[in-house]
C-alpha cells in the first residue's frame, strides 16, 4: 500500500487535485461554484487556484510574467495579489499543490507586477520606496528611493535583472487622474494635455536612476524584452486610431524607433507584447477600428508583419501566446467593448490556420463582469490557461485546461 501511496504522489501533475467525478456545470450559475468543475459549454475542466486564499485575489495583467520554476518535483510557483479588510499584498502559489503563502506584509497603496524568475524575487512599490522580496526567503531589500523631483513607478524588469524600468509623469498628469479617477473621463485629457513624460531605468544594484527619453507624449505600457536586455517597449497611449503607437528604444545607444504605423485612417493597433523569444512584438490591430480583426506581429529584425484573422465575436480585450508560440489564447469581451462583439464572452484558445484562427472556447464568461479584464496566462507547462474574474461575486484566479475533461465531452459550444 506505501509503495502504491508513493507511484500515485509521483503521478500528480500541475494542479494536485483529487480523481473525482467532475460536476459539469454552467460557469457562474451558482456562488459559490465548487472548487473544480467541467464548463457544460465547452466541456473543459476549470479549477479555482485561489480556493485556499480567502478575499479577493488577482492574477498579473496579461504580459507581466508571474511564474518562477519550482525546484525539482515541488511544483512551479505563481505570484498573485491578494486584497483582505488588511489591506493588499504579494503572495505566492505553488501550482500544483495549490498552498498559498504570503510574500509580503499588507499595504495601504502597492503596485507592480515584476517578478525576476531568475534571482527569484518579485519587486513592489509602495508610495516612493521600491523594495524586493525573495520567492523562497522571503526575504526583503529596500531597492531604491524615488528623489522629490521625480516621483514615478516601475512597471518592468529587463532580460537580465539588471534594470528596472517605468515611466515619469509630471504632477499637471497626476492631478488629472486624481481629479477624473475613471478612465472614460481621464483618458482623453490626459492625451489631449501633451504634458511631457520620461522613461526611466533603476539600476537594481547601485540604485542609479538614468532618464532614457522624454517626449511630450503620454508614454506608457512599458515593457522590456524578455531576451534582449537593452531593448525597452513603450507605447504613445492615447486614442488608438489618432496615434502610432507601439515603440522601442535602446537603453544604451538610446536609439528610439517605430514598430508599426498605422496605414489607413481609423487604424488601431494596441496592446502589444513580445513573444517568448524577444523576436517579434504582438498586437490588437483593426483595419479599421471595429470593423476587421487580426493579431499582427512586427518581426524587431525585418520589420516584416504575420497577420493572423479572427472574427468579430472572437476579439479579446488581450491576447497572450504560449511557451512554444504554437498557440495564441484571448479572454474575449463584452458587447460595450470595441468590437461590439454580440457572442464573445468567453476564454479563447486560438489554433494558427493560414492567415487565420481557428477558435476553440474554453469558459463561458457570460457571468462575469468584464471591466474586472480577465488577463490571460498560459501555464508554464503550455497546458492550462490562467486568468481572473468575478463570476462568483469576488475576484479570484482560476485555470481552465486545454484538452477536453474527457474523450467525446467537449461542449457544443466548445468545438
Amino acid at each position: 500500500m506505501k509503495n502504491l501511496h508513493a507511484f500515485l504522489s509521483g503521478c500528480l501533475v500541475l494542479f494536485s487535485v483529487n480523481a473525482q467525478a467532475q460536476a459539469q456545470l454552467e460557469t457562474g450559475s451558482q456562488k459559490p461554484m465548487p472548487a473544480q468543475w467541467i464548463d457544460k459549454d465547452t466541456g473543459h475542466k476549470v479549477v479555482r487556484l485561489t480556493d485556499k486564499v480567502s478575499g479577493n485575489n488577482a492574477s498579473f495583467y496579461f504580459h507581466n510574467n508571474p511564474f518562477v520554476k519550482g525546484a525539482a518535483g515541488a511544483g512551479d510557483k505563481m505570484v498573485f495579489y491578494h486584497t483582505d479588510a488588511q489591506g493588499k499584498q504579494l503572495y505566492a502559489l505553488n501550482l500544483k499543490t495549490l498552498q498559498a503563502e504570503p510574500l509580503t506584509r499588507h499595504f495601504a497603496q502597492v503596485s507592480g507586477e515584476i517578478v525576476a524568475p531568475k534571482h527569484r524575487d518579485v519587486y513592489y512599490q509602495t508610495q516612493d520606496t521600491v523594495y524586493a522580496t525573495n520567492i523562497d526567503t522571503k526575504k526583503t531589500r529596500r531597492v531604491f528611493v524615488f528623489p522629490k523631483d521625480f516621483k514615478a513607478s516601475i512597471t518592468s524588469l529587463n532580460a537580465d535583472e539588471t534594470q528596472l524600468g517605468g515611466a515619469w509623469s509630471t504632477d499637471a498628469e497626476k492631478e488629472i487622474s486624481k481629479k477624473y479617477p475613471e478612465k472614460s473621463d481621464y483618458f482623453n485629457r490626459i492625451y489631449e494635455s501633451k504634458l511631457p513624460r520620461t522613461l526611466f531605468t533603476v539600476n537594481v544594484q547601485t540604485a542609479k536612476l538614468d532618464k532614457l527619453f522624454t517626449d511630450s507624449a503620454w508614454l506608457n505600457h512599458v515593457q522590456f524584452s524578455p531576451t534582449d536586455p537593452n531593448l525597452l517597449m513603450f507605447c504613445h497611449e492615447g486614442p488608438w486610431h489618432k496615434v502610432d503607437r507601439i515603440w522601442t528604444i535602446n537603453t544604451k545607444t538610446k536609439a528610439v524607433k517605430l514598430v508599426h504605423k498605422r496605414t489607413m485612417d481609423m487604424e488601431i493597433a494596441g496592446h502589444e507584447f513580445f513573444s517568448p523569444d524577444g523576436k517579434t512584438i504582438w498586437f490588437d490591430n483593426q483595419l479599421p477600428r471595429g470593423a476587421t480583426f487580426y493579431l499582427t506581429g512586427a518581426n524587431l529584425q525585418t520589420g516584416q508583419e504575420k497577420k493572423y484573422q479572427m472574427t468579430r465575436d472572437e476579439w479579446s480585450i488581450h491576447f497572450t501566446i504560449s511557451p512554444d508560440q504554437k498557440l495564441f489564447a484571448g479572454d474575449g469581451g463584452d458587447a460595450g467593448q470595441v468590437a461590439k462583439a454580440q457572442n464573445g464572452t468567453w476564454i479563447y484558445l486560438f489554433h494558427p490556420e493560414g492567415d487565420k484562427f481557428r477558435s476553440e472556447k474554453l469558459v463561458n464568461m457570460k457571468a462575469h463582469g468584464y471591466k474586472l479584464e480577465p488577463n490571460i496566462h498560459f501555464s508554464p507547462d503550455g497546458k492550462w490557461l490562467i486568468f481572473r474574474a468575478n463570476f462568483e461575486g469576488s475576484e479570484q484566479v482560476y485555470a481552465v485546461e486545454l484538452a477536453p475533461a474527457a474523450k467525446g465531452s467537449v461542449g457544443k459550444a466548445g468545438k
